[in-house]
């Protein structure tokens, strides 16, 4: 347990705030203006493939988690049939990422979620939520959750609670920072400083 008050976080680490959220049942669908994109489903993600997009999507934020995985465990999860794997795509690029996770019986987990940058703040975001909801309570289940942290975009806790998430839990993360261990280049994240 952490003590009230400010903590040291030691140097080459990244200390955030994660909160969890979640919801029991499908919110009515929000509008959504139209995009000139398409959902693409991967049903055998390559890890190679994966890890771009991913470094893509979420550079800026410091995702990580991932990019430390070797090929064979990545690709046990991302071939695993109980995960679905999307891209949004513009054109010949893929520039949004959506990851529902249904391993855990009756629960889909919005594993990852994000848009590159050129594709933020023209409601793409809003239409890739929209598609996860439908996806995620077509499937048998009775909760859908996600976590998102203060390392992550500032409008990011926000747009979940207005998708129709609710906060029920918060925690602190801390990890080696990925711009020191190489995962990331070093001018990743400038928002947060290197110590």
């Amino acid at each position: 347990m952490l003590p009230d008050g400010h903590s040291d976080v030691p140097p080459g680490k990244l200390a955030a705030v994660v909160t969890h959220l979640q919801m029991y049942q499908r919110p009515a669908p929000r509008p959504v203006p139209p995009i000139t994109a398409e959902l693409v489903a991967h049903d055998r993600a390559d890890p190679v493939w994966y890890r771009a997009l991913f470094t893509r999507v979420g550079r800026d934020w410091l995702w990580f988690s991932r990019l430390g995985m070797d090929d064979a465990a990545l690709a046990a999860i991302l071939h695993d049939p109980e995960v679905q794997v999307f891209s949004l795509r513009q054109g010949e690029r893929d520039l949004g990422l959506l990851e529902l996770d249904f391993r855990a019986p009756g629960e889909c987990e919005l594993a990852y979620f994000g848009l590159a940058a050129q594709l933020q703040g023209q409601g793409a975001g809003r239409w890739l939520m929209e598609q996860a909801l439908a996806r995620a309570w077509a499937a048998p289940i009775t909760r859908f959750h996600v976590h998102t942290c203060t390392l992550d975009s500032p409008a990011a806790l926000a747009f979940y609670v207005r998708s129709g998430f609710t906060p029920y839990c918060r925690q602190v993360e801390i990890a080696d920072d990925p711009r020191l261990t190489g995962q990331l280049p070093r001018d990743a994240a400038p928002q947060v400083p290197i110590l």
